[in-house]
């Protein structure tokens, strides 16, 4: 069948598998893209679409005020994100309620979702994590909406600790830095090196780079530290 081109080209792998399933199918029905019935059941919706957008499911939430049973179909994606893309658009399905139907470059048209209602489980270990990283960021230094590149993390402010401390006292091994400053990774923080502020002086003793003794200066303080100059 090839890549589809129109919405139209759509219609027919989804009424295909429709009918199979005992439906009678009609499209332009009303405002709705597709129309099946069985028997006695409530109707059953379909909004065909090229590429999936926000103003298409807004489209398909209103015509669950006409019917339970609403999906979406669209072209399946292809390409490197086409999984990522899949799962995303399948979990927003999901949780509104709405079926998910895909349309392969061969024509078969494949369920991915039936509506109904959603609840995700939670995941307990992500929920840790997000806490844990709020615990350890100290203070409110970030602007919320701000771009990754320039947030203070947790890690940036126990990495700007230790510089703060090797900064006023010179070398001095991660056990040390911890019992000084209440960071229990100094260690693991300096001896991983993400931002390139730290070598080893001697075995187990840490120091500061040249980019470690003058780049923490752009970042401010972590609360309760002395800055680096």
């Amino acid at each position: 069948m090839g890549a589809m081109q129109r919405e139209q080209d759509l219609y027919a792998p989804v009424k295909a598998l429709l009918e199979a399933q005992g439906y009678t199918v009609k499209g332009e029905v009303g405002a709705a893209d597709v129309v099946a019935v069985r028997g006695s059941e409530p109707p059953l919706v379909v909004e065909l679409k090229l590429r999936l957008s926000l103003a298409l499911f807004h489209q398909a939430v209103a015509r669950l005020a006409v019917t339970d049973l609403v999906y979406l179909a669209a072209p399946r994606p292809t390409g490197k994100t086409a999984r990522r893309a899949l799962k995303d658009n399948l979990a927003l399905c999901r949780r509104l309620g709405l079926g998910f139907i895909t349309i392969r470059d061969d024509g078969r048209a494949e369920v991915q979702c039936d509506p109904g209602p959603y609840a995700p489980r939670k995941s307990k270990s992500k929920q840790a994590r997000l806490l844990r990283e709020f615990n350890r960021i100290q203070g409110d230094p970030n602007t919320g909406g701000a771009t990754r590149g320039g947030l203070m993390t947790g890690y940036r402010q126990d990495a700007l600790t230790c510089a703060a401390y090797l900064s006023k006292h010179g070398p001095a091994p991660g056990a040390e830095i911890a019992r000084a400053t209440g960071v229990t990774r100094a260690t693991q923080v300096m001896y991983s090196n993400h931002y390139g502020w730290f070598e080893r002086a001697t075995k187990g003793v840490y120091t500061l780079t040249e980019k470690g003794a003058c780049e923490p200066a752009d970042w401010p303080s972590p609360a309760g530290t002395a800055p680096t100059n």
